[in-house]
């Protein structure tokens, strides 16, 4: 009684309308493009991440200085498969988990002078 049909616009090309395949691609290219745009900002660069962090972790050699990644400073002294012996003081060496060796630094690296500025 209230209410008033509602009727379909017959000439329209709607979903329903009979559109063509050109439709449908231009319905599903912003889709497509965000997946492109995605996979170069998101996964892309992380592989690379990865990839350089795998290498890092196959070239450890005993007597490396290595940042962990709780920021511990410490010094390589034991290589094993899955695990590293890092002496972090004189005396004191505790076993880390490869993954968790976050910077290799160069064996020998000066170590920055404490000179207060005058």
């Amino acid at each position: 009684m209230f209410a008033t049909p509602a009727y379909a616009q017959a000439a329209g090309g709607g979903l329903l309308g009979g559109g063509g395949p050109m439709d449908m691609l231009v319905q599903f290219l912003p889709l497509v493009a965000l997946v492109v745009l995605f996979y170069f900002l998101m996964i892309r660069p992380q592989q690379q991440r990865m990839k350089a962090h795998q290498t890092m972790l196959g070239g450890l050699k005993r007597g490396d200085n290595v940042v962990l990644s709780s920021g511990v400073h410490g010094k390589i002294v034991r290589v094993e498969d899955a695990d590293v012996g890092v002496e972090i003081a004189t005396g004191v060496t505790v076993k880390v988990r490869k993954a968790m060796i976050s910077e290799v630094q160069a064996r020998g690296t000066p170590a920055p002078a404490n000179d207060a500025k005058v």
